[in-house]
């Protein structure tokens, strides 16, 4: 069960107080406290874990500090939908809103290189109005002996160009729960000049002790690429085990499936699943079209299979592009073959634009035939 509580709630409050001596001294019901800071106001969710069915939602419901009261079910307890829940979907991070109905697109590195193409990249974002973007400082390769990204020596040029081009928000991934800190430290030498978002590789999916350290911190929200080998029950589930540590500002990214059923595209693209997970869960939805497709091979209509499955994800609902341009493929130390190039960035983002208004058109035709069904 979920009693969630009146908005902006004192936890020093006497209501506040009572509600939870009542709660933690339920039999066999464990308590665990989640906030939740949305745009306007701060929300308390407390979840009820343990031997719930004998609870009275109406008891619960009468506690002073309490608004509603929700049965859940098992699955996706703290990121998922459950019947009567009315919570929000989404979150604000550094002045940037992630929902399950806007659209941020995070063009960029696959990898960190030189500070002459971080910049490009950036100024063209900039140029763009585009305030995200992916940035790769710390990479896991299958080859042992292959570029594994310049980690920490590269975030203060990095940090630094962000906030000069204003660039609010940088995906990047980590491998280790140390990373964490070193990005911390760094921004706050710099003073904050912009954001990071937390990135856990598909790779690092089951990393089970990763994404605890991950969850534990609140400050930086985080984007979860699907296991690329496993059920996608299993990867909504390593979200869980986020936000089960405290951190629900979990973006979920569909990133294609590893089987030889997808050649000639690198992956399997999955971007079907975009309704699903948002019908599973409140987590905003990204596709990463790039390491699901891994090419620059383009149909007989002259447009990429890049841009193609974007347009795929984005019409079915996508909130999030996780994109790899690169201003110099040829010198690209990581996947340099799938970038696409700076000067298709404007076509690129118009298309994605016009899919996503595509969207908003579908929605209005079902709503319509909804409002004209009769009951």
């Amino acid at each position: 069960m979920l009693a969630i509580l009146h908005p902006n709630t004192a936890l020093d409050s006497e209501e506040y107080r009572q509600t939870m001596h009542y709660l933690e001294n339920l039999p066999n019901v464990s308590v665990r406290v989640h906030e939740v800071q949305g745009a306007t106001q701060r929300l308390t969710e407390i979840y009820l874990l343990g031997d719930t069915k004998p609870l009275n939602k109406e008891e619960i419901e009468a506690l002073p500090a309490v608004e509603r009261a929700i049965r859940i079910s098992d699955d996706y307890r703290i990121l998922g939908r459950h019947r009567d829940d009315r919570r929000q979907s989404g979150f604000t991070y550094n002045g940037v809103e992630f929902n399950q109905s806007n659209l941020n697109i995070f063009a960029g590195l696959c990898a960190v290189d030189v500070p002459e193409h971080v910049d490009m990249m950036m100024q063209a974002l900039e140029d763009h109005g585009e305030v995200c973007t992916r940035m790769g400082a710390y990479k896991p390769r299958t080859n042992p002996y292959s570029f594994q990204g310049h980690g920490k020596g590269c975030l203060p040029w990095v940090f630094e160009k962000a906030g000069k081009h204003g660039i609010k928000v940088i995906a990047m991934e980590i491998t280790h729960e140390s990373h964490i800190e070193e990005i911390d430290t760094c921004l706050e030498k710099l003073g904050r000049p912009t954001g990071v978002m937390l990135q856990v590789g598909t790779r690092n999916t089951q990393n089970f002790e990763l994404l605890k350290a991950i969850g534990r911190q609140s400050t930086y929200p985080v984007l979860l690429k699907r296991g690329f080998g496993i059920t996608l029950n299993e990867s909504l589930n390593a979200a869980e085990y986020l936000a089960s540590e405290g951190n629900a500002n979990v973006i979920f990214c569909l990133r294609g499936m590893k089987t030889e059923a997808g050649q000639p595209h690198r992956n399997m693209v999955d971007f079907a699943h975009v309704p699903a997970v948002k019908r599973l869960t409140r987590m905003p939805v990204c596709v990463d079209p790039s390491h699901s497709v891994g090419s620059r091979e383009q149909s007989p209509d002259g447009i990429l299979d890049v841009m193609h499955a974007t347009a795929q994800g984005v019409i079915a609902g996508a909130n999030m592009v996780l994109v790899d341009f690169h201003p110099k493929p040829e010198k690209a130390l990581v996947d340099g073959p799938q970038a696409l190039l700076m000067n298709e960035l404007p076509a690129y983002l118009e298309d994605i634009r016009l899919c996503h208004d595509t969207w908003k058109k579908r929605q209005a035709i079902y709503q319509r035939l909804k409002d004209n069904t009769p009951e």
